[in-house]
């Protein structure tokens, strides 16, 4: 990507890429404001995230440094931000977006044009650009999207359109790049992928990248900064080894810090230099403390479900699904699916992008009907009954909030079918609801325009608000703070003897090894495994093969050669500890910030 020009001024340069200064933004109908005298200056070059819980402000101060905030989104605006030293008062968003380019966090409602070609061209051809091919190609190729130029934008996996959205922001040459979410939505073979875009971006091409993120694996392994946003403030800006190591602050605010500096504040007190962020940071900290002895093996602590002959509640049998695609070919998403799902247990359905597990719970919820073969649903053939009838048993959460919206606020999304159908004691079950998902102080907000991780906790109660026999979870944690992430579970748990079966579709290993009795594994249309998380994540070549990741517990664990390897940073340490000192790991009063 050509800067040429921009360094013939550098001089010229102001002294920070972003300047926020003493910002408030309250929304229409809001009494409360979402941005509460934020201030931050962003330096050139730097790779900057922005974390903070679920309505702590992050995005609506990202939509200030490219004009969106005044601009288009009316509300109470004071305070003055500064983007490469413009006002963005006094410069409107078209000016702007030629120096910030921003991918949304529902990425697919930035693709407008119906080929990755056309979508690249689309920015540039539009400000009248007249090398705008060029430009379009250029960004298509920092982004490893060359080869798919002339494929329609349907038949791309969600992490390829995800990397259309930002060569799409790209194609304008922006100095400065924010990516809302970059994670929340991919595999982690494809959030890897875009992550090593930005960096690539960053460190050749000297682009100022910004990411509003609640992964901190992500964040350890990839960013410089961190910003800590609480209740509209800037909280501190501070490098990202400090800032993953501020314990107290991110447990406060429910941000979840990387495994294993979770496993290493159980084991130890703080180290003059602060606890690992990385595995590598990890495998070393924990070598230099105990040094492992090799092949060291523990028996597995795995608790096996409760098989008593338990009732079948899902039948596949042969079910295939195919669509016609735009060029009529017949593509097949499913192939020949045999399985049984049974009472009581709790499916975790993982694989990459594109395995065909949204399909799978479509055909389950009667949304899709099988092209050949049969799913039965708690002895219905969804074949030969309504979706209206199947949904009093089966609810269905989708993967896209705002899907499910329909009313003006939020209590009538939830309230809508308790009312329609005539469920009984209505109001009692919407208040219980709105309470375990924190949604009180939003409940008379139109649910579209609250945050990502706002919209998913709504989608959550508007779904186990009917108390289903089965519910289907399309990726439920993701957007989610860690607080919210905790009361999902402990909502399901709640839910337990209403709820008799729950399937989740994920990418949050982490879940998958707390939460699921039973871990299917699905790739291109089909079911490679099935078992428990210990068998399935047994198998290095399964992981590969099906587009997973190890989480760090389960990496540090197998480095420091404990096997099977470790669920969770809890159980990390408290077998570091045993193994290799023989004592416990240290109660949680030497690390209140755990507790």
């Amino acid at each position: 990507m050509p800067d040429t020009n921009r360094k013939a001024t550098q001089s010229e340069a102001p002294l920070y890429a972003i300047e926020v200064a003493d910002v408030t933004f309250t929304y229409p109908g809001s009494d409360q404001p979402v941005l509460n005298h934020a201030s931050l200056t962003i330096e050139h070059g730097t790779f900057t995230a922005i974390i903070g819980g679920n309505g702590s402000g992050k995005s609506t101060l990202c939509k200030l440094f490219n004009g969106l905030i005044p601009h288009y989104y009316s509300g109470d605006f004071e305070g003055e931000v500064r983007v490469q030293g413009m006002s963005t008062l006094q410069k409107n968003v078209a000016v702007l977006s030629k120096h910030v380019g921003y991918v949304y966090q529902d990425f697919d409602n930035q693709l407008v044009r119906p080929t990755v070609l056309d979508e690249a061209c689309f920015a540039p051809l539009n400000y009248g650009l007249g090398d705008y091919r060029q430009r379009a190609l250029r960004a298509l190729e920092l982004c490893g999207l060359s080869h798919l130029q002339h494929r329609y934008i349907w038949e791309l996996s969600g992490g390829q359109k995800h990397l259309l959205a930002l060569a799409g922001a790209l194609s304008l040459e922006p100095e400065i790049l924010i990516v809302d979410e970059p994670v929340s939505q991919l595999d982690p073979s494809h959030a890897r992928q875009v992550y090593e875009v930005l960096r690539q971006l960053h460190q050749a091409h000297g682009k100022t990248i910004i990411v509003i993120e609640h992964h901190t694996e992500f964040i350890a392994d990839y960013c410089q900064e961190v910003c800590l946003l609480e209740q509209g403030r800037v909280l501190w800006k501070r490098p990202v080894a400090a800032a993953l190591n501020s314990l107290e602050d991110l447990e406060r605010l429910g941000i979840q810090p990387p495994e294993v500096t979770q496993a290493a504040a159980l084991l130890a007190t703080q180290p003059q230099n602060g606890y690992p962020i990385t595995t590598e940071e990890g495998i070393r900290y924990f070598t230099e403390l105990w040094q492992p002895s090799q092949g060291h093996s523990e028996d597995s602590q795995q608790v096996q479900a409760d098989d008593n002959n338990p009732n079948t509640f899902i039948h596949f049998n042969g079910a295939s699904l195919n669509y016609r695609t735009i060029r009529k070919a017949e593509q097949t998403v499913l192939h020949d699916i045999h399985l049984r799902i049974h009472e009581g247990e709790r499916i975790a359905l993982v694989g990459n992008n594109g395995a065909g597990k949204s399909s799978l719970m479509k055909l389950i919820a009667g949304i899709a009907k099988p092209s050949k073969g049969t799913v039965t649903v708690l002895e219905q053939e969804t074949s030969k009954v309504s979706i209206e009838q199947l949904s009093r048993d089966v609810a269905f959460v989708f993967q896209n909030p705002e899907d499910m919206f329909i009313e003006d606020s939020v209590q009538k999304e939830i309230s809508y079918c308790l009312k329609r159908r005539g469920y009984p004691e209505a109001d009692a079950t919407l208040q219980r609801m709105l309470q375990s998902f924190r949604l009180e102080a939003l409940q008379e907000r139109d649910a579209r325009l609250l945050s990502g991780g706002q919209q998913r906790r709504v989608s959550l109660a508007i779904g186990a608000a009917i108390r289903p026999a089965i519910m289907l979870l399309d990726e439920p944690t993701a957007n989610l703070d860690l607080a919210t992430r905790e009361e999902l579970l402990s909502t399901l748990e709640e839910l337990g003897h209403h709820v008799r079966t729950v399937m989740i579709a994920t990418h949050d290993m982490q879940l998958v090894h707390r939460w699921a009795t039973r871990v299917i594994v699905m790739h291109q249309g089909r079911i490679l495994a099935d078992g428990t998380a210990e068998e399935v994540f047994a198998s290095a070549e399964l992981v590969y093969h099906a587009g997973l990741a190890l989480t760090q517990s389960m990496q540090l664990s197998l480095a420091l050669g404990l096997h099977p390897a470790c669920g969770s940073p809890a159980e990390l340490a408290r077998r570091l500890g045993h193994t290799f000192t023989g004592k416990e790991p240290l109660s949680h009063g030497a690390c209140p910030q755990l507790v």
